[in-house]
């Protein structure tokens, strides 16, 4: 015999700024059975995570993307009559998109700061930014295969293909495999071909 479920939804909420009826980052589930909810409300619910998908775009959310532009207005709100919080500088900085609305992408750097950018000013094209202090790039993904490099705090890369350990990245004509736990951009579980 199925047992008959009752499901709250809890959103995760990204603090002020963010428009009504929109699709939240992550959306989490809480299931228990209607019965054992309604005799012994101490029973713990089981918990599922499900990814939501993009109400404009209908890709998943969070992505990450890059800034195209070399210079983008960061606004408060959806619209060009939002205050402009800052601005970011900086071409080919990895961003990752937590939320869509009409052409806007609300925005996250490696620091959790973002607010509204308008969606021409990003590109689908991946980087990484190195947040260890030194990441070894190289020649294979393996921790014992030669050094093509050395890229310092900060520095930008195309991302290439990734497995659940390294990822593939280009450094002006430099290539090479570098442990993906030394960078931002990219998803912990994300596998790239």
């Amino acid at each position: 015999m199925a047992a008959v479920l009752s499901a709250v939804a809890c959103v995760l909420a990204w603090g002020a700024g963010a428009p009504r009826g929109m699709a939240q980052d992550t959306v989490t589930v809480a299931a228990m059975p209607a019965q054992a909810a309604a005799e012994a409300p101490e029973v713990q619910a089981e918990e599922q995570t499900v990814q939501a998908m993009g109400p404009v775009t209908h890709l998943p959310l969070p992505r990450f993307v890059s800034m195209k532009a070399r210079e983008s207005n960061v606004r408060r709100g959806p619209s060009l009559t939002h205050r402009i919080d800052w601005v970011f500088q900086r071409q080919d900085m990895p961003l990752e998109i937590v939320a869509e609305f009409g052409h806007w992408r609300r925005v996250l750097d490696q620091d959790g700061m973002g607010g509204w950018v308008h969606y021409s000013l990003l590109s689908g094209n991946r980087t990484v930014l190195v947040r260890d202090e030194m990441v070894e790039l190289r020649m294979r993904p393996d921790p014992q295969a030669k050094v093509v490099a050395k890229l310092e705090q900060n520095v930008i890369a195309r991302l290439g293909e990734c497995g659940p350990n390294w990822c593939y990245l280009r450094v002006g004509s430099h290539r090479g495999w570098a442990a993906k736990t030394g960078l931002w951009g990219v998803g912990v579980d994300e596998i790239r071909d």
